[in-house]
């Protein structure tokens, strides 16, 4: 009969523990004896295995990154991307990866190297996505791309990381079912029709941004330079005789 030490599953059956733990807890509060305990086997034998705490929580970095970015080598115009695709297969059986989903919104969320790396990533491959479908005219081009791919690739991220407020704003507990359908048309309605059915505040927004004040005169009223909106400038004073 094969060991405990020897069999290969028991390496991934702690990784596993590691994982829901470090997702449910964060990685100071579950201890290796935690971990060793829900895998149901010795610290002695996590650290056989690992060696240490961290290069465990690195072997559960590498397996959501690869979760999230390994599936694919490339993007095609089109396709959601590598975080959308991801998503929608989590939450459409959230108990299932529950613990992926978990770990993945402290890894965000913990200012930790490797969360850097993750969003850093979603953030470049989003951009390329982006450039490819307005390169085949399935989407608009942007004023500016790299903002434009930060802004899409945290959206995506807005269900795992607000699950609890998203849940209870709607009448549901976290990312049910029913939330992860509620949420598909209004989502893809505003990334199709958008929200604005005139271009006024867009329009005013851009010429406030475009204005160039002359800031060695300080601003024009107490609205701020640049506002489009601010008062005029009051009437100079007299000159003095000399």
């Amino acid at each position: 009969m094969r060991s405990a030490s020897t069999d290969p599953t028991t390496r991934d059956r702690i990784r596993d523990a590691a994982l829901a733990l470090f997702g449910s807890r964060g990685f100071d509060g579950a201890s290796v004896r935690d971990i060793a305990e829900r895998a149901e086997v010795s610290p002695a034998l996590v650290m056989h295995h690992f060696g240490s705490k961290e290069a465990l929580r690195a072997e559960c970095d590498a397996l959501i990154v690869d979760e999230v970015l390994g599936r694919k080598e490339s993007l095609h115009a089109g396709e959601q991307g590598d975080l959308a695709s991801t998503m929608q297969r989590w939450l459409a059986d959230v108990d299932t990866h529950r613990a992926s989903l978990d770990y993945l919104a402290r890894m965000i969320t913990d200012g930790s190297p490797a969360g850097d790396r993750l969003f850093d990533d979603l953030v470049a491959r989003t951009r390329a996505m982006i450039a490819q479908g307005a390169a085949s005219g399935m989407m608009r081009e942007s004023s500016d791309p790299q903002m434009t791919a930060v802004i899409v690739a945290a959206h995506g991220l807005i269900p795992l990381l607000l699950e609890h407020h998203l849940g209870r704003a709607i009448g549901e507990q976290g990312l049910t079912p029913a939330a992860v359908r509620r949420m598909t048309l209004p989502t893809l309605e505003l990334y199709t029709h958008g929200l604005y059915r005139s271009t006024a505040i867009l329009e005013a927004a851009e010429a406030a941004l475009a204005g160039t004040p002359d800031t060695s005169r300080g601003p024009r009223s107490d609205k701020g330079a640049g506002d489009p909106n601010q008062d005029p400038d009051p009437p100079a004073a007299p000159a003095s005789d000399p």
